[in-house]
C-alpha cells in the first residue's frame, strides 16, 4: 500500500500534485519526502492529506517537502467542519472562494474564532499525547495482526508489517468468502463497532478502491480503528467474538469449510 515516488514524475503541464501522508484505509505512512523531491525536480508543488497522520505520528511540514498541508480538526478531537491549511512561506496562494476586499483577501464572512481556538487547543493536546498513546494503541495493533492469523482462517492482515511504516492506531483486514457488511451486523450484534468498505465510500457497497489497486483481497474487510478510550478490554472482545461471527457468515454464505 505504498506509492512508488518515481511514480510520482509529474506529466507536463501538471499544477500540483497531491498525496496522503499516511493511507486512511491500511495505515500505511506514504514516502512523501521523497516524491517530493521528485515533484520539485519539475517545478510542481505538492499538496500533503494529513487527516489520519496529524496527532497520532510527528508531522515536520518542512521535513515533509510539502507546500500545502491540510488536515481535519475532528479526527484529532477538535470541533467536527474545521479545516486546516498549511501554506509553507513563499509559495503562492489564491483562495478559490470569494473575497472580502476590506480583509485583503481573505474569505467573506467573519471568523469562526471559536472553532478556531477549539481546534488549536485539541491538536496541541493530541500532539502531547503522541509520545504515551502511540505506543499504547500500536501495542493492541500488534496483537491483533499476531493473533487474527491464529484464530481465523483465511484471514489477510493489510498495510505495513514494520510499525515504522505504519500508523499507530489503525487496522484493517480481509476474511475470504465474506461479506463484510454481513460482518459487521454480527460485530454490532456483539457491541463492537469497526468499518468495512473504503473509508472513502465508507456508507456504499462498494468494494474499496484502495484493497484493490493493492492487489489485496477486497471480500470482507474490516478496519479498525482505537483511540483515546480504547483499552485492551477492547482488544480482547473483538478477539472473543470474531472467530464465530466470521464462521457464522461463511456458513450463511455456503463457504464454510472450502
Amino acid at each position: 500500500g505504498r506509492v512508488d515516488p518515481a511514480g510520482f514524475t509529474p506529466p507536463p503541464d501538471t499544477a500540483v500534485a497531491s498525496l496522503q501522508h499516511a493511507n486512511h484505509e491500511v495505515a500505511t505512512i506514504q514516502p512523501v519526502a521523497a516524491a517530493a523531491e521528485v515533484l520539485h525536480a519539475a517545478g510542481v508543488p505538492l499538496h500533503v492529506d494529513a487527516a489520519m497522520s496529524l496527532g497520532r505520528i510527528p508531522v515536520d511540514v518542512t521535513a515533509l517537502g510539502a507546500d500545502l498541508l491540510s488536515a481535519s480538526a475532528h479526527k484529532f478531537g477538535g470541533p467536527a467542519g474545521v479545516g486546516i491549511l498549511v501554506v509553507r512561506t513563499g509559495r503562492r496562494w489564491v483562495s478559490p472562494l470569494p473575497a472580502d476586499e476590506r480583509e485583503g483577501g481573505r474569505v467573506a464572512g467573519f471568523p469562526n474564532v471559536a472553532g478556531i481556538v477549539a481546534t488549536a487547543a485539541a491538536l496541541h493536546a493530541r500532539t502531547n499525547e503522541i509520545v504515551t498513546e502511540g505506543p499504547r494503541l500500536a501495542g493492541y495493533v500488534r496483537r491483533l495482526r499476531a493473533r487474527l492469523p491464529e484464530l481465523i482462517p483465511d484471514v489477510e492482515v493489510l498495510g505495513d508489517p514494520d510499525p515504522a511504516g505504519r500508523l499507530p492506531h489503525l487496522l484493517t483486514f480481509s476474511c475470504l468468502y465474506v461479506d463484510g457488511e454481513s460482518l459487521l451486523h454480527e460485530l454490532d450484534r456483539a457491541g463492537i463497532a469497526v468499518s468495512s468498505g473504503s473509508s472513502c465510500t465508507s456508507d456504499t457497497l462498494t468494494p474499496s478502491h484502495v484493497l484493490a489497486a493493492m492487489g489485496a483481497l477486497t471480500q470482507g474487510n474490516v478496519r479498525v480503528s482505537f483511540g483515546r478510550e480504547s483499552d485492551s478490554a477492547d482488544v480482547d472482545a473483538l478477539l472473543a467474538v470474531l472467530p464465530d461471527a466470521v464462521a457464522r457468515v461463511r456458513e450463511r454464505a455456503g463457504a464454510a469449510g472450502l
